[in-house]
């Protein structure tokens, strides 16, 4: 049966009244969001308080202990079809190629092999790996490696994409290159993304909006829009911009009273 597509109106994410524990551990509590569709929303906030738990509660990796998580208008009660997760650590099988690596979540899904065939090598080439397709992980540069992630992610066609800290483990160039091309993608993809990271400069490059998060038990302190269109963000052009050094400012001044 076809499931009918989500009104334009409906949120693709709704958050209310969300919490974690374990035993007397409270990770986070009280958290509520909403994320549009289409939206890139970056979460920040000081170390421990919860945004991986978090992210991985919206994934349905872990139940929470208060709350409910609504994906398109439907309770979160395990791993969803329509989402997908990139880690930090590439999580590449380091026995399988490229090829096979980006395949793996289409294999899982069921997906037939003239579908695997049609679809690995578009998102190779959207990621910018042609040519790398039969190189094993250890044969790949650190970006390359994520980017290799990405495209595993991407080839599911998720409608909901979390990203947890993804650009952390590479170099500072390689990490403005990554970011400046998943801008691209997302604006060619229409994906929403969720997207956790320590790097403010990063959170307001690549977020519509910056939700920070208050010190364990991490709650929404506030959310701080980005007001500048996404289709004009390279990183030369938009970081020299004032607006940008306003809104970076803002977002790191409050996250550095939570530390």
């Amino acid at each position: 049966m076809i499931q009918p597509s989500p009104s334009p109106e409906m949120p693709r994410i709704a958050v209310r009244g969300a919490g974690k524990r374990y035993g007397e551990l409270q990770v986070f509590r009280d958290v509520d969001l909403s994320v549009g569709q289409r939206e890139i929303v970056a979460l920040v906030g000081p170390s421990g308080c919860g945004k991986t738990t978090f992210l991985r509660c919206l994934d349905g990796l872990i139940p929470m202990s208060e709350g409910e998580i609504l994906i398109d208008g439907k309770p979160v009660k395990g791993p969803l079809p329509r989402t997908a997760m990139v880690f930090q650590h590439f999580g590449l099988f380091p026995w399988k190629t490229v090829r096979g690596n980006v395949a793996y979540g289409l294999d899982l899904a069921g997906a037939s092999k003239a579908e695997i065939r049609e679809r690995v090598p578009r998102f190779i080439h959207l990621v910018g790996l042609a040519g790398f397709e039969d190189a094993y992980p250890y044969q790949l540069s650190g970006g390359m490696q994520q980017r290799c992630g990405l495209a595993r992610a991407l080839a599911v066609e998720p409608d909901l994409l979390l990203m947890d800290e993804p650009f952390a483990a590479v170099d500072a160039q390689t990490r403005i290159t990554l970011q400046e091309e998943l801008n691209t993608i997302a604006q060619a993809t229409g994906k929403t993304i969720l997207f956790v990271t320590h790097n403010v400069e990063e959170a307001v490059f690549l977020g519509d909006r910056c939700c920070v998060l208050s010190r364990r038990p991490g709650r929404v302190k506030t959310l701080v829009p980005v007001d500048i269109p996404r289709a004009r963000r390279t990183w030369t052009l938009f970081t020299s911009a004032p607006a940008f050094s306003r809104i970076k400012d803002h977002v790191l001044r409050l996250v550095r009273e939570e530390v």
